[in-house]
């Protein structure tokens, strides 16, 4: 099954963060996708190219109904020309699963 077809799963607070090696693992799977860092918890993170503002608005957009959708919600920059969006787990303060989901779905959108 593609990553972006499996389905989220619940994530209380609690639940095991990602290790390295899965986080590696999943990234193998992942086109250009990289992890960032941003106040001490780990997240997926990629910018994406469009031809202009309104491009990139438009595909933000279509990230938020996503996010909306699965009651999952990024971290997105919009700029002249790119989206940058940034997956992780609120709840549990770092990466899941669901946000490798995530970002599959996102790849698929764009």
């Amino acid at each position: 099954m593609d990553l972006k077809d499996e389905v989220l799963k619940p994530c209380p607070k609690g639940t095991p963060i990602l290790t390295p090696e899965e986080q590696q693992a999943l990234l193998a799977t992942m086109t250009d996708w990289s992890v960032t860092q941003q106040d001490g918890e780990d997240q997926f993170i990629k910018t994406f190219r469009t031809k202009d503002f309104a491009g990139a608005l438009a595909l933000a957009n279509r990230i938020g109904e996503l996010a909306e959708a699965e009651d999952h919600h990024p971290t997105l920059e919009v700029s002249w020309g790119k989206v940058t969006v940034r997956w992780w787990t609120h709840a549990i303060g770092g990466l899941h699963r669901n946000d490798a989901i995530m970002a599959a779905r996102t790849d698929a959108l764009a």
